[in-house]
């Protein structure tokens, strides 16, 4: 009780946010909550985990019209899969409901992870994927994204040392900017999934790549052979790739030693 925020201090941090352009969120855990959440107009509601499991309390939250974030720690796929059949049942939209795969152990063993599970929850319901992070670090959450999450929960604090159950398992303020530069940065690092030279590197490919050339002197008129020919940068010239189709050829003029043949 000592460590609840009562309306005052929601109202306090919703202008707080504001005025530093933070979207807030509160999670409520009980009815009375989510009707003052509701008062205070809230852009979305968060389901803890604890609560994926109460059905009175996911319809209420289901005929609120607003987006939803869900976490799933503790839960089986069936779970989770009954709890988004309620939400939208009671009004919930599909398309606006984000699912977090989620261990409750604060903090997470790495071996309890299980990252796979978030695309299984992706793949079997169709939903928008997240993950809600309590490990130790960075590195899960950064993975997460890079495997599809799009939207990551992560604890942070401004000193593990206060008091409260969340607090030693957090990030303090320069962890929490390191992790947030790192999925910035993987984001950008996706791309489109198309495989192709990125401009960046267009200009590298004339250096990388080989090309065929004279391996000795060769006069007009002779024969193209593999002992008269190799390959070397760069690769301006006929590509390796037309090996065999040059072989047997007639050379059209004399050529030196690491000359680039041309047809």
């Amino acid at each position: 009780k000592k460590l609840e925020l009562d309306r005052a201090a929601h109202e306090e941090l919703i202008e707080y946010c504001k005025s530093k352009e933070i979207r807030f969120l509160s999670t409520a855990f009980d009815h009375d909550s989510i009707d003052l959440l509701a008062e205070l107009d809230i852009p979305l509601y968060k389901i803890p985990s604890g609560e994926i499991t109460n059905l009175s309390y996911l319809r209420h939250i289901g005929r609120m019209g607003k987006p939803i974030i869900m976490s799933t720690g503790m839960s089986t796929l069936e779970e989770v899969r009954s709890a988004l059949d309620i939400l939208m049942e009671a009004g919930a939209k599909k398309d606006k409901i984000t699912i977090l795969h989620c261990n409750t152990e604060y903090p997470t063993p790495m071996e309890d992870v299980n990252l796979k599970a978030m695309l299984t929850i992706r793949d079997e319901l169709g939903v928008n994927i997240g993950y809600s992070d309590h490990t130790l670090g960075i590195e899960v959450p950064i993975a997460a994204v890079a495997m599809g999450a799009t939207i990551i929960e992560k604890h942070f604090t401004l000193d593990r040392a206060l008091p409260g159950p969340d607090h030693a398992a957090s990030l303090e303020p320069e962890e929490l900017k390191a992790m947030v530069s790192a999925i910035h940065n993987i984001e950008k690092a996706m791309g489109d999934g198309v495989k192709k030279p990125s401009s960046s590197e267009t200009k590298n490919i004339s250096v990388a790549r080989k090309s065929i050339v004279a391996k000795k002197s060769i006069k007009k008129g002779e024969k193209f052979t593999k002992r008269n020919i190799t390959v070397k940068r760069p690769g301006t010239g006929i590509s390796p790739m037309n090996w065999d189709a040059l072989l047997g050829q007639n050379s059209n003029k004399n050529y030196n030693i690491d000359d680039l043949i041309k047809v």
